[in-house]
């Protein structure tokens, strides 16, 4: 059985929340104040703590900064009731787990109690896997991680601090592979509408068309085939987020329907008449300089500034280097509960190389690098000839081509997936898993190459 201590100066609300837990088979027991609460630490042993940040003598912050002195590793759900963004930031940076403001109805502080107490019980689970001490250089916010703790990194966390609590548009820039849609999806989850769908839209993906129909949804009859009713990505947001990934791919005729949305706050279905509220806040991403693209005419300039209310940059893994580290510890760690490995230790040389390496593909070029090691390795470390690295970029820099006897694409794809079957002793289920594709799919692939 869990035990929750509530520490509020407030009983009818410690009598409440110890009422609601305890309804769900949690052991409570309340405190007054913050020094009764580290009294009572020692002899409850609580498994989570629900501590009021406006407290006589001592507030929540100062009882977090006790508890972590102490070197006491209990999580930590701030309450508040005065919605204060700089709280919210300095709690989660001082070490709270979550932040919950008063008052909170039943269901989203028993939602949030779990998935707290869930999160810690994963963490004890992971402990004996990987003996690697990894410094705390994670933003984690209900469920959505970054890692970092460099200059650039930092500076990243606070912006999205400031903004995540505000309904402004926001434009995200940064190259492939630097995490885009996770900063988008960290805005959505420390927001106060977290609980609101947030819906992606591939700008790069879709036709004009079909985007048109995507964004705003049709009405039955509109086209040839619109043979139902559809509801639109601004429609399934609600009061969420819509995140508009790639948006410098719109065409001229999408940007100014979507500039009329964010203006007006409204739009109408593919076909139809009846005008709808746009409620929800838009979130695009871009990896391409808009600025360049507006001045070339590419772009609408009233468009770029309508989404451009708030600007978050994403520093490139090759701008923060020091973070490789931290970076492929966290995919050491995710990888080893997906494939079931034990990768306890890292070759010293690994890191050189690491660090070394030009990421054109940024972080999730690591990723994959740090996946495929972690398949490859044969014991319980990774060695530098588990780590293949591209070699794109030297020879850009060389000025090499592509080699007359270089191997095709058919070829490549059959020895990744011979290799890929090798490492899993033909576990064809978790090979299709890794490689994207469906299971007939892969079975097509085996007969076709003969594997």
């Amino acid at each position: 059985m869990y035990k929750i201590l509530i520490v509020d100066d407030d009983s009818l609300v410690r009598r409440t929340f110890s009422t609601i837990l305890s309804t769900e088979g949690y052991q409570t027991l309340e405190a007054e104040s913050g020094l009764r609460g580290l009294e009572l630490l020692s002899q409850f042993k609580p498994n989570l703590i629900l501590c009021d940040y406006k407290m006589p003598g001592m507030n929540g912050l100062e009882f977090i900064e006790r508890l972590k002195a102490m070197g006491d590793p209990t999580p930590i759900i701030m309450l508040t009731g005065y919605g204060d963004l700089s709280l919210t930031i300095r709690s989660i940076e001082l070490g709270a787990t979550e932040f919950l403001e008063k008052p909170a109805e039943a269901w989203y502080l028993k939602s949030v109690v779990k998935r707290v107490l869930e999160s810690v019980k994963l963490s004890h689970t992971l402990t004996p896997i990987l003996s690697m001490d990894e410094p705390e250089s994670n933003y984690n916010y209900s469920g959505v991680t970054l890692v970092g703790n460099s200059p650039p990194m930092r500076e990243l966390f606070k912006r999205v601090g400031v903004v995540s609590q505000n309904r402004v548009n926001i434009l995200v820039e940064g190259e492939t592979g630097t995490g885009k849609e996770l900063v988008a999806k960290l805005i959505h989850a420390s927001s106060y509408n977290r609980e609101e769908p947030m819906v992606v839209v591939n700008c790069s993906a879709l036709t004009e068309t079909i985007m048109e129909s995507e964004l705003f949804g049709h009405v039955k009859g509109a086209f040839t085939t619109a043979v139902r009713e559809k509801r639109g990505k601004f429609e399934l947001a609600g009061r969420g987020t819509l995140f508009l990934d790639e948006i410098s791919e719109i065409t001229p005729d999408v940007q100014v329907k979507l500039l009329r949305v964010l203006q007006e706050r409204e739009f109408e279905k593919v076909g139809g008449e009846r005008v709808l509220a746009m409620e929800a806040r838009v979130i695009a991403s871009t990896n391409r300089n808009l600025e360049e693209l507006v001045l070339e005419g590419k772009f609408r300039e009233d468009l770029y500034h309508r989404l451009r209310v708030f600007t978050i940059k994403l520093p490139s893994l090759n701008e923060r280097k020091e973070d490789i580290y931290h970076l492929a510890l966290h995919f050491i760690r995710k990888y080893n509960m997906s494939f079931g490995k034990k990768i306890e230790r890292v070759e010293g040389e690994v890191w050189k190389q690491l660090e070394q390496h030009h990421w054109s593909g940024n972080v999730r070029e690591l990723e994959n690098v740090i996946q495929q090691a972690v398949i490859t390795s044969r014991g319980d470390y990774i060695s530098q000839s588990d780590i293949l690295l591209s070699s794109l970029n030297q020879k850009r820099e060389a000025g090499i081509g592509v080699k007359k006897n270089a191997r095709s694409l058919e070829e490549v794809e059959r020895e990744h997936i011979a290799n890929i079957l090798m490492e899993l002793e033909g576990n064809k289920s978790e090979a299709a898993r890794i490689l994207g594709v469906s299971r007939p799919t892969l079975n097509a692939k085996i007969a076709r190459y003969n594997l």
